[in-house]
């Protein structure tokens, strides 16, 4: 038995998250193993990225101070200094529970005093899509919303963010904060699943080792979330720790290559 990461198989052997499978699975731990996805490095590669004004990595970051400026204006907001100094919070998600968006509603109004802009993309449950328009309305040059997908746009907002916002509430594995990883979009993320796999805290200890390579929080809840936010935002005005933390980050590993031996090894023991 398998699934995608060693932190969901762990999870899905308890009620919460085994939906009345969790006893089987508890049966079955000692046959059940748990290999994190890898993303198509093809397809995801700010080296060679279509959607992008420019290419960029991690020696050469002008394209993506130019991919933030073509988010800012794609989402018809503010493009100057004062603007590109602010960090910018990019989510692509399904504007669902799962996904954490009754946490963002729950401090919704306490967005602007982050000093960040927000540019979003997705469908969901309508109440989320109308929250987001509600917030687009009354904050328009801080928050900007499109209610659908558009691939351009999710290249844009990986490669133009500072931060990408994924607080689920459960997460098997995930994808976009991987993604973020390699665009230099710091993941913000709920430790759950493979979130808590992939995305590793800036914690003094983590920053001291430089293992850090984004922002989580344990307590999933409204408050949890806040504190993540307000941690990242005053982590975005100390550069030099920032940019460590972005360098980090984009060297991660993220590609099969990791997992595709973790499956080859699972299917020779099954053989023997």
């Amino acid at each position: 038995v398998t699934t995608v990461s060693p932190t969901y198989a762990e999870e899905i052997q308890h009620p919460e998250y085994g939906y009345g499978f969790d006893g089987v699975m508890r049966s079955r731990r000692d046959h059940l193993t748990g290999i994190l996805n890898g993303i198509d490095t093809d397809e995801w590669n700010p080296e060679a990225d279509p959607y992008l004004p420019q290419p960029f990595d991690a020696q050469n970051l002008e394209g993506k101070a130019a991919a933030k400026r073509a988010l800012l204006d794609i989402y018809q907001l503010p493009v100057d200094e004062a603007a590109l100094a602010r960090p910018v919070i990019g989510m692509v998600s399904r504007m669902v529970d799962q996904k954490g968006l009754d946490l963002i509603a729950a401090m919704a109004d306490g967005l602007p005093a982050l000093d960040a802009a927000f540019t979003v993309l997705g469908t969901g449950e309508a109440r989320y899509q109308d929250m987001w328009r509600t917030l687009a309305a009354r904050w328009p040059d801080r928050i900007g919303v499109y209610i659908g997908y558009d691939e351009r746009r999710a290249h844009l907002i990986e490669a133009g963010a500072d931060i990408f916002l994924m607080p689920s509430r459960f997460e098997p594995c995930g994808l976009t904060q991987l993604y973020g990883l390699r665009y230099g979009a710091l993941p913000l993320v709920a430790s759950t699943g493979g979130l808590r796999d992939t995305v590793v805290d800036a914690s003094p200890e983590h920053l001291a080792d430089r293992t850090a390579t984004g922002f989580t929080f344990t307590d999933i809840d409204a408050a949890g979330l806040g504190w993540a936010l307000t941690r990242a935002r005053e982590m975005y005005a100390d550069r030099p720790a920032w940019l460590r933390l972005r360098d980090q980050a984009m060297r991660t590993p993220v590609g099969w290559e990791p997992s595709a031996a973790r499956y080859a090894e699972l299917f020779s023991d099954l053989v023997r």
